[in-house]
């Protein structure tokens, strides 16, 4: 953790949600070192302030290898390069971490925080690690706007973490 000052889920170095989240995209993360873990990228997501706390929204596809790791886990990571490593977050976000070590393919450095509950990864601008707090899953009857369910024409709806941001780490 050298490489990171701790700073506040509102500080200003966090910038614009939308732009960071939508644009910047990330790796989200859930498992720990020692039991196992696995990251994919993500463009989806929501910063925000609920139930007194400030909150992220994270979206995971019910086939993602991932989600057995967030179902079985108490916190996520939510680590942002910076524009960096751009080949790094191709590769996260296109192979399956039951098939591979995708740390080890792409050369990114896992790091254990939150006392070992959780990683994120060694070079990133920016880390927010989180606790879940809520989880559901979308459901084809609750859409409103119908233009929406164009994303999910295999029914694969996502399931809905909401997260407190329990801390905030700058790269140094």
């Amino acid at each position: 953790m050298e490489n990171f000052i701790e700073i506040s889920p509102l500080d200003e170095r966090i910038g614009n949600a939308a732009r960071l989240i939508g644009k910047e995209k990330m790796l989200l993360t859930a498992g720990s070192l020692a039991e196992g873990y696995n990251t994919m990228t993500a463009s989806w997501g929501m910063y925000g302030f609920l139930w007194k706390k400030p909150v992220c929204a994270c979206f995971i596809r019910p086939q993602r290898y991932t989600r057995v790791f967030a179902a079985a886990c108490d916190y996520l990571t939510l680590t942002f390069f910076g524009g960096k490593n751009e080949d790094a977050l191709a590769y996260c976000g296109s192979h399956s971490g039951r098939d591979a070590d995708k740390a080890k393919e792409c050369g990114l450095r896992p790091i254990s925080v939150m006392d070992g509950r959780a990683v994120t990864f060694d070079g990133a601008r920016l880390v927010l690690i989180l606790r879940k707090m809520y989880v559901s899953r979308f459901e084809r009857e609750d859409f409103l706007d119908s233009s929406a369910l164009s994303e999910y024409e295999s029914g694969d709806f996502h399931h809905v973490y909401i997260c407190e941001v329990v801390q905030a780490l700058a790269g140094k």
